[in-house]
């Protein structure tokens, strides 16, 4: 078995065929934790600044001395930043 074969089927990409700014979330990090550093980069640009996210969402739950709203809003408006970018950059200027 293989962790792909559990991987969420895309609900908009599988009903509508539209690629949602998430698709390729999975898949990345997946490849982050391969090593493929740079193939996850190209697979979902946002990969790391989500990952950064995440860590910093979790630290905020274990220290509770310290007030990451901050850090936590600024690095979701960056990484929504990114993958709206990146979605369009996929879609236009690739694809033609």
């Amino acid at each position: 078995m293989k962790i792909e074969d559990f991987m969420l089927p895309c609900p908009s990409k599988k009903f509508l065929g539209i690629e949602c700014f998430g698709c390729g979330t999975q898949r990345a990090i997946v490849l982050v934790f391969e090593g493929k550093f740079s193939e996850a980069f190209h697979m979902f640009p946002a990969v790391y600044t989500l990952l950064l996210f995440l860590c910093t969402v979790g630290l905020n739950f274990i220290d509770r001395k310290r007030n990451y709203g901050n850090v936590i809003i600024f690095l979701a408006i960056l990484n929504s930043v990114i993958m709206v970018v990146s979605y369009f950059y996929k879609h236009f200027y690739l694809t033609t």
